[in-house]
């Protein structure tokens, strides 16, 4: 198999997925080896890069995709009328921090540090599958743990947890 070839067939394989897609399942798939995936991907990514096309493939949640380019936000807006239930509200954001940032956590723990009830940002949040129940604590009543999944990571554009910003950047902006 020719490289443009594998270019295409990876191309087209992002294209239909919608979603992140790791080297392993693209290898598989392309029947290709990983190594050789992670060449090809690379060489997708700057040839995207390069000649500023609408479209770009990043690295994302652990995988690849397939995704429109900031550049051209505002036709991709202008097309799509966006929907304002996508935005997430001050209380979800709030709530979605803590859980980022101390998962696994307990609703009660996150009550605790916002110091209001988050039933409704916590619902909100596990309706647009940005959180879920990952475990039960072991104290009494066992109350669900709760974590980030990987629409989370997609949403806001990270490989994966390590990339948040350091917690203590937020608690210097606090004090000043």
């Amino acid at each position: 198999m020719e490289d443009l070839q594998k270019k295409a067939i990876l191309e087209a394989l992002l294209f239909v997925a919608g979603e992140p897609v790791n080297a392993g399942s693209l290898a598989k798939a392309a029947e290709m080896q990983d190594p050789e995936v992670r060449k090809v991907m690379e060489e997708l990514m700057r040839d995207y890069k390069e000649r500023n096309a609408g479209l770009l493939i990043v690295e994302i949640a652990e995988g690849y995709q397939m995704v429109t380019n900031p550049d051209f936000a505002l036709w991709v807006k202008k097309l799509r009328n966006v929907n304002q239930s996508n935005k997430l509200s001050q209380p979800a954001l709030e709530t979605l921090a803590i859980i980022a940032y101390k998962q696994p956590v307990t609703k009660l723990e996150i009550d605790q540090l916002r110091g209001v009830n988050s039933d409704g940002a916590v619902k909100s949040l596990l309706d647009k599958r940005f959180i879920k129940i990952v475990g039960k604590k072991e104290t009494p009543g066992r109350p669900f743990l709760y974590g980030t999944t990987k629409e989370f990571l997609q949403y806001f554009g990270l490989k994966n947890l390590s990339e948040l910003p350091p917690i203590d950047e937020f608690l210097k902006d606090e004090a000043a």
